[in-house]
């Protein structure tokens, strides 16, 4: 903020904002915006795979309220909950983000960045162009079924937790602990890095 008051002023009704209440502003204005961390698990088996990932990245960073912090290495995985060989592999990347959008908003964004890239619903653990699942918010710990926080399956995913652990090796996934530990508890078996590719952290 600055002070209304510059050296030499000539008007003696303009006075300088006093130091107390400029720092009362600043703490307010950070109390009101109170940007949330939360960490969305991305994931494609359908066209370009790569190319769709980083477009739903860029799209999630222009949404008004969701800053892009971190963007995970990218991932090949085999599908889950299906016969093998029955579907395409997958690419998944974690992002970390800031947010200023309450989970149920952010929520519908993730879902408008799905349509976005014509993600079809038709059955449960079917392929798609792009999925985009919120994995944690904060520390918030919610069963409500519309979004449950954290994701119910994210502490027993590799997909999830192996890209999330390379950038946030420190993370914790609320109510399930540290995720390094978590990660040593699953199998790592149909998840395979892959070094030849990269996401871009968007400008």
């Amino acid at each position: 903020m600055t002070a209304f008051f510059t050296e030499g002023q000539s008007d003696p009704t303009v006075q300088p904002v006093p130091t107390s209440v400029v720092e009362k502003v600043d703490a307010a204005d950070t109390t009101l915006h109170n940007p949330q961390r939360a960490v969305l698990s991305l994931g494609s088996n359908l066209g370009n795979r790569l190319e769709t990932i980083q477009g739903a990245i860029d799209a999630l960073e222009d949404t008004p309220g969701v800053r892009i912090k971190a963007v995970s290495p990218v991932y090949e995985t085999e599908p889950w909950g299906v016969a093998p060989g029955s579907q395409p592999t997958y690419f998944n990347a974690v992002v970390v983000l800031k947010t200023t959008l309450p989970p149920s908003s952010l929520l519908e964004r993730a879902h408008a960045v799905e349509e976005a890239f014509h993600r079809v619903r038709s059955e449960r653990w079917g392929p798609r162009t792009i999925d985009v699942d919120i994995v944690s918010y904060a520390d918030e710990v919610s069963d409500d079924p519309v979004l449950t926080l954290p994701h119910p399956r994210a502490h027993e995913r590799a997909f999830v937790l192996a890209p999330w652990h390379d950038v946030e090796p420190e993370a914790q996934l609320p109510g399930r602990g540290a995720v390094a530990q978590l990660l040593a508890d699953v199998t790592r078996e149909g998840v395979a890095p892959r070094a030849d590719l990269e996401l871009q952290l968007p400008e």
